[in-house]
């Protein structure tokens, strides 16, 4: 599948199989973030992965759009470091991390997986939930 395929073929999807994801597809999906463009070529990025089925369980009890993940086999949780930014303030890691989000949305559709973006920034209480729970 080409670029502009992936791009026009991306939907968000809520409902999946059990199907494990191999380490392999988990890489590619990481190297594709990681590929995306930042500010200054900062990467004020980290992924967390996340298989591990209590785990995703209990993401659903504190995201209330997140109820997907019962079923999902994999959730990829992009963080934000903002000490890795030289310009503190202006906050490019917001337009860094999205644009990485976005890069893992498409590569999943191009490996023909279905995927879906939840938020929680600017979401004090999903914020610190999640910063517990991972």
């Amino acid at each position: 599948m080409d670029a502009l395929e992936a791009i026009f073929k991306r939907r968000s999807i809520r409902r999946f199989t059990d199907q494990p994801i191999s380490d392999e597809i988990v890489e590619q999906l990481l190297r594709a973030a990681m590929a995306a463009p930042s500010a200054h070529n900062e990467q004020p990025w980290h992924f967390v992965t996340i298989n591990d089925r209590t785990i995703l369980e209990k993401i659903t009890e504190v995201h209330p759009y997140a109820q997907m993940l019962k079923e999902a086999p994999l959730a990829i949780c992009v963080c934000g470091d903002k000490s890795l930014e030289n310009d503190p303030g202006v906050d490019y890691w917001v337009q860094d991390c999205s644009a990485a989000t976005e890069n893992i949305l498409i590569a999943a559709t191009a490996l023909g997986l279905g995927s879906c973006w939840l938020g929680i920034l600017l979401r004090p209480e999903r914020m610190e939930a999640l910063t517990q729970l991972l």
